[in-house]
């Protein structure tokens, strides 16, 4: 795949997955432009703030013109209903999902041909830990936008989403039970959704609009009851 002279767009791409993709697009010739809180060489700003979003737009469209790909990957703040307030909750939603829904309305007039979104979402937008509320509510969100969107978008801009499952974005690698418990066998790194990413934005994917891709080693697929395939609920029941 090539993307020499394409223009993409990564939000939360100052560390992890984010990062990872913007060096694989990188790679392939696409100029990159970042927005993050932390420090990264394109714009520094908070995802949640809406005059940002606009200052960070108006300056890759005077840069560059025009956006191929963009790639809604920051992350939202991650706590429970016992811990989190409504301002911690909806700071959540503002990151995970109003942000890529006003970055894809304000780059819309500038969507170049063949251009794609990749929402990045978590399998955790099907199921779920205790205590993951805000997390998981924006995850789920930007799964449920995503189909939204590409309905909206239809032949101008091809939206799709990844859901990852345990990604080590220190790319440590895993033995005993940690690593067999996943049906692939391993714990996952930031690579393996870099590389869906690109796929998903490349004309290989040119039918493929709409869909959530769980990459997860298998995971969400695999049936857990006590006693079964190793597992064991240790927890007493009263």
């Amino acid at each position: 795949m090539s993307f020499d002279g394409k223009v993409a767009v990564v939000t939360g791409g100052a560390q992890g997955i984010g990062k990872c993709v913007c060096e694989e697009f990188e790679k392939q010739g696409a100029k990159v432009c970042v927005i993050d809180k932390r420090e990264n060489p394109y714009f520094v700003g908070d995802l949640a703030d809406k005059a940002m979003l606009e200052r960070f737009a108006e300056k890759v469209v005077a840069d560059f013109g025009q956006v191929d790909y963009l790639i809604n990957n920051a992350a939202p703040l991650m706590k429970g209903i016992t811990e989190c307030s409504y301002e911690e909750f909806e700071y959540a939603q503002r990151v995970g999902v109003t942000a890529a829904f006003y970055l894809s309305k304000l780059f819309l007039p500038r969507f170049a041909p063949g251009a794609s979104i990749i929402n990045i979402s978590s399998s955790r937008d099907r199921q779920s830990q205790p205590q993951t509320e805000s997390y998981t509510a924006a995850k789920g969100g930007i799964s449920a936008l995503t189909h939204a969107l590409a309905a909206s978008l239809a032949g101008k801009v091809r939206v799709n989403s990844v859901s990852p499952g345990w990604i080590d974005t220190s790319y440590r690698v895993y033995e005993g039970p940690d690593a067999v418990q996943q049906p692939v066998g391993r714990v996952g790194n930031p690579l393996d959704i870099a590389n869906a990413v690109l796929f998903l934005c490349s004309d290989k994917a040119g039918f493929i609009t709409g869909e959530n891709l769980c990459i997860d080693g298998g995971m969400t697929k695999l049936m857990i009851y006590h006693g079964d395939n190793g597992w064991e609920l240790r927890q007493s029941i009263e």
